[in-house]
């Protein structure tokens, strides 16, 4: 019984984790209004921010649910570079929006070898993506 109650309120924390970033991430960086903005639909405000809204309760929802799809290993590879380059633009974005790397390599000490830095961190996201795929998707 102790060990349910720990599991509920594990999740519950969880949840409110995860959803305060995700509330936090739409309304620091205005992505709503800033996408309403570029695409001058400004009328369809309410409909976006339902889609946002139904779109974390089903993921949500499919994530608690043991849903499987019969994919071949090479069928998969467009759903992946997708997903990764998804990823990958997203941290960018909120990197550069934050900026996050400068202040980063202030605070290291290293202003003069940004570059390298970043070039680092690319190679790394890049060689850990394709160990990922390699050893456990297709291996």
């Amino acid at each position: 019984m102790i060990e349910n109650f720990i599991l509920i309120i594990l999740g519950l924390a969880g949840g409110l984790a995860v959803g305060a970033g995700y509330v936090a991430f739409l309304t620091v960086l205005n992505i709503i209004p800033r996408l309403t903005q570029l695409t001058k639909t400004r009328k369809l405000l309410k409909s976006y921010e339902l889609a946002v809204i139904l779109g974390a309760l089903w993921s949500g929802w499919s994530g608690l649910r043991d849903y499987s799809f019969n994919f071949s290993d090479w069928s998969t590879l467009p759903i992946g570079l997708f997903s990764g380059i998804f990823i990958g633009m997203l941290a960018a974005a909120l990197t550069e929006v934050l900026n996050v790397i400068p202040v980063l390599t202030k605070r290291v000490g290293m202003n003069d070898k940004l570059m390298l830095f970043m070039l680092a961190i690319i190679f790394g996201k890049m060689l850990g993506s394709l160990f990922q795929w390699l050893y456990f998707v297709i291996g």
